[in-house]
């Protein structure tokens, strides 16, 4: 149930293939290379066997795949490699794919296999039990920093899980992050992240969102702003003014991202609302836009925002930024934010009551406090650099209702907070999403490279 008993929310089963994602852009498709590989003459799976047979019947599993998939999946090729100049010829007509899925048919492709790998293309190779042995190569590959991952399965549609993960980096690459900081985004890391990840991040001066808001249709931010008090629990400190400012940051800001192409957007408010250079915090404008499937982080926090795409696009939900604090009296950790969604479960989901107040470190603006669901569970997340994911799972146990913190609390029962305290790292942030999205975030660590830590 909620934190109050105001609202109850149906759960998303984590691995929906019907569900509308509207996380990923409509137009875009994932090209995925199919290829199959086995040595001409098999003595593996045994004497004779004929890879036609496999692959007859793989092609059969891939269609119904394709056309049972949420994701708007394209599988290309078919390419059949036996020697290293079959695997040269792939390399000529490889063409513009998001990854491979290669199939290891008979033992001794192994060389075959690394050629393949050695593309740069994220690669996922299925070994069906009493294929071959060359999936034992696959760990050192990846210690070594390939964009390789494995499937050693007999349940064809385990290949989704790898193809949704395919899915998540072509998006990402497909991503424009808008950062709103005096003196602009560092352009060495911009350049680390664009060469990493895919996504571009884009400096744009304050002054533009100014002068867009200042073009904002007053009646529009009216209605939006009567809108949220409409639905809200109750108001508490912000005038009905506050909230029209608000409402007009919120369609300056969804302008401003839709004229540069931008699914993310995050904004140094604290320093730019206390320098006066802000007409109103966006704290209503991003949990709106968390809501609708965009991304709006708070602080001008890159590795929050990275976070926040990485895993939202797994996930297809929203993620809530917190400032976590801890008390190893009870086990707990209590994240905070005046920053949160409302439909946690994704864009297409009730959302959770809410209260309309202020921003608690100045008591001015308008923010929410959002009454999330007791029971859930969670994963909290952060990247930190470029090369390591911090990960944790944690129960909702209490919406912490106190005078003191960010607005929106939940309080979180952990594995053990001690540990977490003593080895605490990556700043402060952490970003939480509904749902358990452990196993992803490490298999998409093989296909980009991090490191998975986990915390607690």
């Amino acid at each position: 149930m909620e934190c109050t008993e105001a609202v109850s929310a149906l759960q998303n089963p984590k691995h929906n293939q019907t569900q509308h994602n509207i996380y990923k852009e409509e137009e875009m498709r994932t090209k995925i290379r199919k290829v199959y590989m086995g040595v001409p003459v098999p003595s593996w799976p045994k004497a004779g066997f004929d890879i036609n047979i496999d692959i007859q019947n793989i092609e059969g599993v891939l269609a119904d795949i394709q056309l049972k998939s949420e994701l708007d999946v394209e599988f290309v090729g078919g390419d059949v490699v036996r020697v290293p100049s079959d695997v040269e010829e792939l390399k000529k007509k490889i063409g513009d794919v998001d990854g491979i899925l290669a199939f290891n048919l008979s033992s001794g492709v192994g060389t075959l296999f690394r050629g393949i790998v050695e593309l740069g293309i994220p690669t996922i190779l299925f070994s069906q039990p009493y294929s071959g042995h060359d999936w034992s190569v696959v760990a050192g590959m990846v210690k070594a920093g390939k964009k390789v991952d494995v499937l050693a399965t007999s349940d064809y549609n385990e290949i989704f899980s790898r193809i949704k993960l395919i899915d998540v980096i072509r998006r990402l690459h497909e991503t424009k992050v808008i950062y709103i900081r005096n003196g602009g985004v560092d352009p060495t890391y911009a350049a680390q992240v664009k060469e990493k990840f895919g996504v571009e991040i884009l400096s744009v001066q304050h002054e533009r969102l100014l002068s867009i808001y200042d073009s904002v249709d007053q009646k529009a931010a009216e209605k939006e702003a009567d809108r949220w008090i409409d639905n809200a629990l109750k108001v508490v400190e912000p005038s009905r003014e506050e909230i029209v400012k608000s409402s007009r940051m919120y369609f300056a800001i969804k302008q401003l991202m839709e004229e540069e192409g931008a699914r993310a957007i995050t904004i140094n408010c604290l320093g730019l609302f206390g320098q006066n250079a802000l007409p109103a915090y966006p704290c209503l404008a991003f949990s709106k836009l968390n809501d609708e499937g965009w991304t709006g982080v708070c602080e001008a926090d890159l590795a929050s925002t990275l976070t926040q795409l990485m895993v939202g696009y797994i996930a297809n939900k929203p993620g809530f930024v917190s400032d976590p604090v801890i008390d190893t009296a009870t086990n707990t950790v209590i994240h905070a934010h005046c920053v949160a969604a409302t439909k946690m479960d994704g864009p297409n989901n009730s959302p959770a009551p809410y209260i309309i107040r202020s921003h608690t470190e100045d008591n001015k603006g308008a923010s929410l406090q959002v009454l999330m669901r007791v029971g859930q569970k969670i994963t909290v997340a952060k990247l930190v650099g470029l090369d390591t994911m911090l990960i944790s799972t944690a129960e909702i146990t209490a919406c912490p209702d106190v005078d003191r913190g960010c607005r929106t609390k939940i309080a979180t029962r952990v594995t053990d907070a001690r540990k977490m305290l003593d080895n605490w790292s990556g700043e402060l942030h952490r970003v939480i999403f509904y749902g358990d999205w452990i196993e992803d975030v490490i298999n998409l660590g093989k296909l980009l490279n991090y490191k998975v830590v986990f915390e607690g």
